[in-house]
C-alpha cells in the first residue's frame, strides 16, 4: 500500500486507476483499507478542484418533484393556489418564508437550499 496525498491531476488519475483495480476488495482487508483511504483522498481532491454547485431553489424543487413523481398541481395548497404555484415554478415570484417551510416539510429539501438567491424571469 503506497498511499500519498493527491496534489496534482496526475496524482488524481493514478488514484482513480488504482481505486478501479481494488474497488471490490474485501472490507477490512489490506486492499479494502487502501480503497477506503483512496476514496476519501479522491473525494477531497474533487471537492476542492471540481465543486458542484447546488441547483437554484426552483431547480431543486423541480428535481425533487420529478424524483417523487409529483406534478405542478400537487403543490397547490402547499405554496398557494394554482396561479401562485405556476408563478413560483416559472420564476415570476420569489419563495416566501412560509413557502420554504412548507416545501422543506413536503419535499424534504433543506431550507438552506431553498433560501438561496435566484434570478426572476421578467
Amino acid at each position: 500500500m503506497n498511499i500519498k496525498p493527491i496534489k496534482t491531476e496526475e496524482d488524481y488519475n493514478e488514484a482513480l486507476e488504482r481505486l478501479e483495480v481494488i474497488f471490490d476488495a474485501t472490507p477490512n482487508s489490506k486492499e479494502g483499507d487502501e480503497a477506503e483511504i483512496l476514496s476519501l483522498l479522491i473525494e477531497n481532491f474533487e471537492n476542492k478542484h471540481y465543486p458542484i454547485e447546488a441547483p437554484d431553489p426552483i431547480e431543486a424543487i423541480k428535481i425533487r418533484m420529478e424524483e417523487m413523481n409529483l406534478k405542478q398541481k400537487d403543490l397547490i395548497g402547499v405554496i398557494g393556489g394554482k396561479s401562485r404555484v405556476s408563478e413560483v415554478l416559472n420564476k415570476k415570484k420569489r419563495l416566501t418564508v412560509e413557502m420554504i417551510r412548507a416545501l422543506e416539510h413536503v419535499l424534504n429539501i433543506s431550507a438552506s437550499v431553498l433560501v438561496n438567491n435566484y434570478q426572476l424571469v421578467k
